[in-house]
């Protein structure tokens, strides 16, 4: 489902999928853990966690363009020095929680090998790794994705309809107080502005319910205590009073871009962020990667190679993509809340989903409606 089944309206043109893989090459795929129920206790469960994997191009020992920004960094992203000096990507992108960011990446690392995506010339490797903090519902401590659940969502990286909600490194995450995880969603450019395609893929977990803003309308305020009384977090069990949290994005494109060029394209998942009601608190890891696989280079041929070509972008043309990525990210967020369901997990810590029928009701009362 996404938000606009629900006649949520949104700025923009998405693609046949909307979704970070209406970019042409571009694969996602998740392994997801649920197991157990009850009391805490530490090694056993209950588990509410998992992993994404997200390939820049299908051809997946490419190398590719890219560029970072951190907008807060109480956050991880491996493999981010690597890219901020060189502007390359090569291999997947994978997503997790905090405390499972080490064994993903030695597990990238031991998949590449095993698979002969490391050639001898490339004898190393450093695997960009991102997380969010699933400790609200998640034995986060019992260290419960393993290097099977990563070679799984390797596995089943595909093009098309990505899941979303409480899948991969979504499934234990909290988004304005209620049930986040992972979320998708593109935008096609008009060919007059050169017909590219953005896509983005969050996993997002961070702000308040009182910030909360979709499509302009003040809905967590309108979804305040007395209204729904039920729609909280057990804020003395989960320890999870405040703002704190964090939003990983990925955003995806086909339009010749050089890596300055993806930086400032990584920025601009800020201006949508912040049309939902986020703004980067003290305690929050917002971290985005923006890459380009309009032009892909093969590691064996750059060996040999002195010297190549490329195609740029020139930058009084890049507006539009700034606007497109500030609108995918604004919708990527709401479907990941709009497909998240209710999650009961560690101590029976219990985060309810976004309720759809009294979401209809408010945006109907601002007028915010497709008719």
């Amino acid at each position: 489902m996404k938000a606009k089944d629900l006649g949520i309206p949104f700025d923009g043109n998405s693609g046949k999928f909307n979704s970070i893989t209406d970019v042409e090459g571009v694969l996602v795929g998740h392994t997801t853990i649920i197991k157990g129920e009850g009391e805490h206790e530490v090694g056993k469960g209950p588990i509410r966690t998992g992993v994404t994997a997200i390939f820049p191009s299908d051809e997946k020992t490419d190398e590719v363009l890219a560029g970072i920004y951190s907008y807060n960094g109480n956050g991880e992203m491996t493999g981010s020095h690597l890219i901020e000096e060189t502007g390359r990507l090569r291999g997947p992108i994978c997503i997790t929680n905090t405390h499972s960011v080490g064994i993903v990446r030695d597990a990238i690392i031991e998949w590449s090998v095993k698979n002969k995506l490391i050639k001898r010339q490339f004898s190393w490797s450093l695997p960009v790794v991102a997380e969010t903090y699933d400790g609200t519902l998640n034995d986060i401590n019992g260290f419960h994705v393993k290097k099977e659940h990563v070679f799984e969502a390797l596995k089943k990286a595909t093009a098309g309809v990505v899941e979303e909600g409480n899948v991969g490194g979504g499934t234990g995450m909290v988004c304005h107080q209620f049930k986040g995880g992972i979320g998708t969603s593109s935008r096609v450019l008009q060919e007059d502005k050169g017909g590219y395609t953005i896509g983005i893929l969050v996993q997002a977990n961070y702000g308040l319910r009182e910030h909360l803003t979709i499509s302009g309308v003040p809905v967590g305020k309108e979804l305040n205590e007395e209204l729904l009384p039920q729609i909280q977090i057990d804020k003395a069990r989960s320890g999870k009073s405040d703002d704190s949290g964090s939003i990983i994005a990925i955003v995806g494109t086909n339009a010749p871009l050089l890596p300055y060029q993806l930086k400032r394209l990584a920025k601009r998942v800020t201006a949508g962020l912040a049309r939902v009601g986020g703004y980067g608190s003290n305690s929050s890891g917002d971290i985005f990667l923006a890459f380009s696989n309009a032009q892909k280079f093969k590691t064996d041929e750059s060996l040999s190679e002195k010297t190549f070509n490329v195609s740029v972008l020139e930058d009084r043309y890049i507006t539009p993509l700034f606007k497109a990525t500030a609108e995918a990210t604004e919708e990527a967020i709401i479907n990941a809340m709009i497909n998240a369901k209710t999650m009961k997990g560690i101590n029976n810590n219990t985060v309810y989903a976004l309720p759809h029928e009294r979401l209809i009701n408010i945006m109907s009362k601002y007028n915010r409606l497709i008719k």
